[in-house]
């Protein structure tokens, strides 16, 4: 797979605006103002409109053509930072070809532990289905930890008995909070965003006592069986790289049909800088391509989606 010079770029800059200032960090609020993205100008073709679903607030966006697909976007931020305007980049691409798009400000930590995150995402995914969205016109992405609380969400509803999304892609998803994929000291080098022993440390803010293996936290531990099909994105050299390869081998063994693509060289949660990153449109464009491939669209789910 080639290389972009934007992508081996991106990695130098990553590494000297974040990894540097974030290694060793254990005071959450200097760790949420290093991962803030620079701010993001919306294309004006996109628009954005408050959404309180659930109980939950969060943003809704659409772009210039009828959606007859309602993308819930949860963002990551390791659960203790970032926000749904932060993560617009990625929400806004969708919006622009064609889903309509809605991203919670699910409550973060450490003010609220977990499981509140995983709550707040049940809660506005109810509200979605609730507001007429047919399950089978929903699908679910996150990147990092929202790309863990995609899986957690669908866990709990499936727990539930509530009808699942019909396909979700998750980039980078932040798996395991114990922090034992071998990548974590193999890559903690190589990765541009993240030091290896600074992974288990951080999982401290949104977890507090529970333990790092209980299954709605860290869905690696969990049953996967039941589960729609995924598609997983994660780079070569992230330290959370094993959290999506063993995600994948285990989600496998129990039947859910799963796509995996390891890209080479580039950061964590590059899909942040597709007005910057020709990988970054690559991974949203085949997720898009993998939702219309799961997703069946009909000409009468539009009015239901619009009303949503």
């Amino acid at each position: 797979m080639a290389v972009s010079l934007q992508a081996r770029l991106s990695v130098l800059i990553v590494k000297w605006r974040v990894k540097r200032r974030l290694k060793g960090v254990r005071d959450y609020r200097v760790a949420r103002q290093i991962l803030r993205p620079d701010p993001y100008k919306v294309p004006p073709t996109v628009q954005i409109s408050p959404a309180h679903l659930g109980g939950v607030p969060g943003e809704r966006l659409e772009g210039p053509t009828p959606c007859d697909t309602v993308l819930l976007y949860l963002h990551g931020g390791g659960y203790f930072g970032c926000s749904a305007e932060t993560h617009r980049p990625i929400t806004a691409y969708y919006a622009i070809h064609g889903f309509c798009v809605f991203a919670p400000d699910y409550r973060l930590a450490p003010e609220h532990r977990f499981p509140a995150a995983v709550d707040d995402a049940v809660a506005f995914y109810r509200a979605l289905l609730g507001a007429g969205c047919p399950s089978q016109c929903i699908v679910v992405a996150g990147e990092s930890a929202g790309g863990g609380l995609a899986l957690s969400l669908m866990l709990a509803l499936r727990s539930a008995g509530d009808p699942l999304p019909a396909a979700a892609a998750l980039f980078s998803p932040w798996t395991d909070l114990a922090a034992t994929g071998d990548s974590i000291r193999t890559n903690s080098d190589r990765c541009a965003m993240f030091n290896g022993l600074d992974v288990a440390a951080s999982a401290h803010y949104y977890l507090g006592d529970t333990d790092p293996r209980n299954p709605l936290a860290s869905p690696l531990y969990a049953d996967l069986v039941g589960l729609p099909p995924l598609l997983i994105h994660v780079g070569a050299d992230e330290v959370l790289r094993d959290d999506s390869t063993r995600l994948a081998e285990r989600a496998r063994a129990t039947g859910v049909s799963v796509e995996l693509k390891i890209w080479p060289v580039v950061p964590h949660a590059w899909q942040l800088a597709p007005h910057l990153i020709p990988e970054a449109r690559q991974s949203l464009r085949e997720s898009a391509d993998f939702f219309r491939a799961h997703v069946a669209p009909a000409e009468s789910n539009r009015e239901v989606v619009a009303r949503a």
